[in-house]
């Protein structure tokens, strides 16, 4: 199963309490709270590049199944992770006490993040 394609994000949960457990600044909070947000995913192989546009914003990641890599965070800070590829469809991170899971189930990108009881969900459609 390819994750390749452009996503278009639908529906998030707990997205102001999660990004201020992270330390974002409540402006930036409220500005990236209704912004529609493109996710990019190529697929080639083990290796992928993630690119995430929300607004004026581009987040780019680029990694490799089983290798360490630098991963940017929503603030903006870069930390070293490995990236898991769990069955065909899940691929799972752990890195400064965040898990990440991004999960492919047809058309829909479930992303769930988890930090200590607090858990943020994005769901994101193939367009």
């Amino acid at each position: 199963m390819s994750f390749t394609g452009k996503y278009e994000l639908q529906s998030q949960e707990n997205f102001e309490p999660f990004m201020k457990a992270l330390g974002l600044p409540d402006d930036q909070i409220q500005k990236g709270k209704d912004i529609k947000s493109i996710s990019e995913i190529v697929q080639d192989g083990k290796k992928f590049k993630i690119t995430v546009t929300t607004g004026s914003k581009v987040m780019q990641n680029e990694f490799t199944i089983g290798e360490e890599c630098d991963i940017e965070m929503l603030t903006g800070e870069k930390v070293k992770a490995i990236v898991q590829m769990e069955g065909n469809n899940k691929l799972v991170a752990n890195t400064k006490g965040l898990k990440s899971v991004t999960e492919l189930n047809g058309d829909t990108i479930t992303h769930t993040m988890t930090m200590g009881d607090l858990t943020y969900k994005r769901i994101s459609k193939r367009i």
